[in-house]
């Protein structure tokens, strides 16, 4: 290859090229709202008070870490269908998990907001029965009653405007991680939440 071809190309060509390039720290984490019925458990046992306000306001403030989703294709091979060359066709679009992390606030809202939604969602059972009662039982609750479709992330940049939304569909929080304590030094209190969801929209 010509040494003229073979050069590497600077940043400021790339940017002069592209007009720039996104930065990692402009996005924002928004919940507008949860479903009739989780909201409704939080605030009868989980003590959540402005919980609307909560989530509107400040959850996405308290989320540190975030990732843009992804998804993939599985795909079937099929041989022997074009004069013996195996060739692959997409059958079905797959959605990882997603993770988000979140700064506690002092008064454990984040944390009791995450942990009611999922109590919520093994929660079909008589509800005359506590967790420590012997006879306590779990029932999932129907999904409609605990999927959301109002969480979103959008990406933006300093001057805002250009941004990327992201909309999840059907999304629920799928997993809690275990939040380190420690007697050591002392830290912020995150915790990170894994999300399941149907399938996300961008626009």
């Amino acid at each position: 290859m010509p040494d003229s071809l073979a050069r590497k190309i600077t940043m400021p060509e790339v940017k002069s090229l592209i007009g720039g390039l996104a930065q990692t720290n402009h996005y924002v984490v928004s919940f507008s709202s949860l479903t009739p019925a989780v909201e409704t458990y939080l605030k009868r046992y989980s003590n959540v008070g402005n919980l609307r306000d909560f989530l509107s306001r400040r959850a996405g403030i308290l989320c540190s870490d975030a990732s843009l989703p992804t998804s993939n294709l599985a795909t079937a091979e099929v041989k022997d269908s074009f004069m013996g060359i195996p060739q692959e066709y997409a059958h079905t679009r797959l959605f990882t998990d997603m993770d988000f992390t979140f700064y506690v606030d002092q008064d454990y809202t984040i944390l009791k907001i995450f942990e009611g939604w999922m109590e919520y969602i093994g929660s079909g059972a008589n509800r005359r029965l506590r967790q420590q009662d012997k006879g306590f039982y779990r029932r999932m609750q129907y999904p409609d009653n605990y999927k959301v479709n109002s969480m979103q992330i959008t990406k933006f940049e300093k001057n805002h405007r250009r941004e990327l939304r992201y909309k999840f569909i059907n999304a629920f929080p799928k997993a809690i991680t275990p939040v380190q304590v420690s007697y050591g030094d002392a830290d912020v209190l995150r915790v990170t939440v894994s999300f399941n969801f149907d399938r996300y929209v961008v626009f």
